[in-house]
């Protein structure tokens, strides 16, 4: 029924009057903009409280969509880890090895689900758009899609480029992938400029639009080609069955021996020998290593780049973060532990290599001092090679005592001479005459940055020193810690550790001996004699036992340790006398079962997506997921903005249900509900403050839905061995985006259109030469990218290098982003026409 315009701007429609809706608003300003907005009549206000209100509405949803993308790509992550078993033949005749792979392949789930979770909302954002306007073409869309590329493209590579720390390198591993991504991503933009240009100027029609759609499972196709390797150079080594495995890469019995994660548990001896090397460190209890042990699992497992922007969306608003949190002092055993650079990713610390290197380490791990002490010395030793001249760093680090306050802080080289074997450093303890409990800092020795000075050198057992304030000045009492230990046969060497209490002023000295039971010293372990001396201030010392693993099934046996003649105004503690039992593996084990299970616990407690409403309702409700121990004050705040939201979505069906594909829909249904919200909200800001929708698009729209990428990629370049995660999705992404965000929502409108028999109009000019200049620039990236690969001055290398041209490189990136807003702007207000 046609619609007659009176001349009071009402309409006549039938035999009912309508009054338009312009003068539903009464002319009030950018009133008639929004979709959905406004809910109310606020559009008589001021433009400038309107302004603001809009501008942080559309903050506060661009944390709600980041949220509610965090539980669709926990959905995502159910429906991706899907696996099947797979029987390999093994050593014994009857009993195969079973081991579970993806089913997903990494190329496919990258380019289809990961990318759609994390190009949702642009995406989205088109779509409704173009329906919302009766399908007819908007500038918000489609311009928030290339602005996005552009900041993706630019301002990513450029902050991965600068972040990596000096003296690193990060390099694409699937350089074939990257190169189908990066040639789809160029010929996407080239394809819509022959639409909007060459084909069928300022329209777009059906057959176009449906190229368009038909692209993206061509690049699927060819990107999981390129992975496989199908038409390419064979590998150096024999691949198909990796091939066949998918993520699992039997490079050699060892390496399949060495798997942390079996079917989704923990390698026993792999948790047996890190264990150990915790226990080297004094005063950890097993919930602390169990903790370690975790952190250790998480660093060595291979991540999505999903798993990175579900860790950055949580730490921007105050979530459970998808890592352990540790304590300071567990922080710098674990930073000890990964102190040296050969070190391997899992478990043991390097091999001292005496003959090879000077190892330095300090006398003791702890000791204590008075507080009026002043300055007392610290002994720092070196063993090993002593024929050379070495340096390392000590540096003082905060506990309960801090510096300036408690100590005077200490941060230089301590170099060994030729022929010397023992340097002491200075301590200065600060009297305040206040009464304090006893608090405590530390000592740490550190290799040199420079390749050179590290050569020659390594760091022992004790790189760390605990130092603890006492108001005692008592020579102390000397105990073993415990009266009982419990060892695996296989152990190697058990370590006994006596310590010193209630003062450790000057030298003392305390001998032990090893006294048969049922174990005999010769044929279980090898005993003996010893002195233990504990210099002025030390609180800890070792006894070291080998233990004999003579490979043959018997009961557990015990033998014990005996302090005796203490000398130096010590006296013997109560535990004096201590019994060491040597376990068979099966009682052992069960010791272990309880490692075993808190390392899983924590280890479970890091995946992306909850299992239950329980656990989703419980972390949307508890600040930093539960772990308030290690909760910042930034995350109380950031838990506190963004509570409404988490408790809203904490309501979406957990991905356990129907294998997270309810979640999936669900989680895709209320981004698009948000979407279309920060549509309603970014026009109508846009309008008030006078930016074209095109200029907001790539302005705030393109840096409120990319942050999160952002974030993201720095974590995974800095993390990750290779530059994949960081860079390698980001080609495909903007990919992505063209093939669906706008070939979908053109396919509808162009085959609305023809049914009508109208056309579907799409103005070339603003787009047109914002998808031009786009092109030119990410042709230019892609080159920069590729001459830092093979050139030497970039340290043939995408990421990091030397810190000149890596710092040069991210400057140029970010120039074109800063000239692609500049000249697409200027073009959007006429100046260029």
């Amino acid at each position: 029924m046609e619609a007659l315009e009176n001349e009071d701007g009402s309409y006549t429609i039938g035999n009912g009057t309508y009054i338009s809706k312009a003068e539903v608003f009464g002319g009030y300003k950018c009133a008639d903009r929004g979709l959905l907005l406004p809910l109310f009549s606020e559009y008589t206000w001021r433009l400038e409280v309107r302004a603001t209100l809009y501008l942080l509405g559309l903050l506060y949803c661009f944390l709600g969509v980041a949220i509610i993308a965090d539980i669709f790509m926990g959905a995502i992550e159910k429906i991706t880890s899907k696996t099947r078993k797979v029987y390999l033949t093994s050593e014994k005749e009857d009993e195969p090895e079973v081991i579970e792979v993806r089913i997903w392949s990494d190329t496919v789930a990258n380019l289809t689900l990961m990318a759609l979770g994390s190009s949702a909302p642009e995406i989205l954002l088109s779509i409704i758009e173009v329906i919302s306007r009766n399908f007819e073409s908007g500038e918000l869309g489609p311009s928030t899609i290339v602005g996005s590329a552009a900041f993706n493209l630019f301002v990513i590579s450029a902050v991965c480029v600068m972040t990596i720390p000096s003296g690193e390198n990060r390099r694409i591993k699937d350089i074939k992938v990257f190169a189908v991504t990066a040639v789809f991503s160029v010929v996407a933009y080239l394809w819509l400029l022959i639409i909007l240009v060459a084909s069928s100027r300022d329209e777009v029609e059906w057959w176009e639009a449906l190229i368009t759609l038909l692209l993206f499972p061509l690049l699927v196709t060819i990107a999981w080609i390129a992975e496989k390797n199908f038409f390419g150079v064979p590998n150096k080594t024999d691949t198909s069955k990796q091939i066949e495995l998918g993520s699992f890469q039997p490079a050699d019995k060892f390496l399949r021996e060495r798997q942390y994660f079996r079917d989704g548990r923990l390698d026993r001896d792999g948790l047996v020998a890190f264990i150990k090397e915790v226990k080297n460190y004094p005063g950890l209890t097993d919930e602390d290593a169990a903790v370690l042990a975790a952190s250790k699992l998480v660093e060595s497992q291979s991540h999505s780049r999903m798993w990175y922007r579900v860790g950055a969306v949580r730490s921007m608003t105050g979530g459970r973060k998808t890592q352990p949190q540790l304590s300071y002092k567990l922080k710098e055993v674990y930073n000890a532990m990964n102190e040296h650079p050969e070190a391997p990713t899992v478990g043991e610390v390097p091999k001292v290599m005496p003959h090879k290197n000077a190892i330095i380490d300090f006398h003791s791990a702890s000791c204590a001092v008075m507080e009026n002490i002043g300055k007392f010395p610290v002994a720092i030793c070196r063993s090993g090679r002593i024929d050379s001249k070495v340096s390392v760093r000590v540096e003082t680090i905060d506990g309960t005592a801090t510096e300036e306050q408690d100590y005077v802080p200490i941060n230089q080289v301590i170099t060994f001479e030729p022929g010397e074997a023992e340097k002491f450093i200075d301590v200065e303890i600060i009297n305040d005459n206040q009464w304090e409990p006893d608090e405590e800092f530390f000592l740490k020795l550190s290799l040199l940055i420079n390749s050179e000075q590290r050569q020659g050198v390594q760091l022992g057992r004790i790189s760390i020193m605990e130092i603890t304030i006492l108001n005692d000045d008592e020579p102390g009492m000397v105990m073993f810690q415990k009266r009982g230990f419990l060892v695996k046969e296989s152990v190697g060497n058990a370590v006994i550790p006596v310590v010193r209490k209630n003062g450790a002023d000057g030298e003392i000295t305390i001998k032990w001996r090893t006294i048969d039971k049922s174990a005999v010293s010769g044929r279980d372990f090898e005993g003996g004699e010893g002195l233990l001396v504990f210099k002025h201030t030390e609180i800890s010392q070792n006894i070291e036992i080998p233990i004999i693993d003579d490979m043959t099934p018997e009961k557990d046996e015990h033998f014990e340790i005996e302090l005796f003649d203490p000398e130096g105004g010590a006296k013997l503690g109560q535990i004096n006398r201590t019994a060491v039992t040597i376990t068979n593996d099966d009682d052992f084990n069960n010791v272990l079962s309880n490692m075993m299970m808190l390392t899983n616990a924590n280890v479970h407690a890091l995946q992306v997506h909850h299992e239950t409403y329980v656990s989703q309702i419980k972390d949307a409700l508890n600040v930093n997921g539960g772990d308030i121990e290690n909760a910042t004050g930034a995350d109380y705040v950031l838990h506190f903005l963004t509570f409404g939201w988490k408790i809203l979505f904490a309501m979406v069906p957990p991905p356990s249900i129907l294998g997270g594909w309810l979640c999936f829909f669900v989680s895709l249904g209320a981004i698009g509900f948000l979407t279309a919200i920060i549509g309603d909200l970014a026009s109508i800001f846009g309008c008030l403050v006078g930016l074209k929708d095109s200029v907001t698009a790539i302005t705030f729209v393109a840096l409120g839905t990319s942050l999160p990428d952002t974030f993201a990629s720095k974590s995974a370049a800095i993390q990750e061995k290779y530059a994949d995660n960081a860079i390698g999705n980001v080609t495909g992404s903007n990919s992505v985006n063209v093939f669906l965000g706008l070939g979908l929502p053109w396919l509808l409108a162009s085959v609305y259109h023809a049914v009508n028999n109208t056309k579907f109009m799409v103005s070339a000019g603003n787009l047109g030469f914002s998808v031009g200049l786009f092109t030119g620039l990410s042709i230019a990236t892609i080159g920069v990218l590729m001459l830092r690969r093979v050139l030497g001055v970039f340290g043939k290398t995408e990421l990091g290098g030397p810190t000149i041209p890596k710092i040069i490189s991210g400057i140029v990136m970010i120039c074109f982003w800063v000239v692609y807003i500049l000249f697409a702007s200027f073009q959007a207000y006429g100046y260029f026409n």
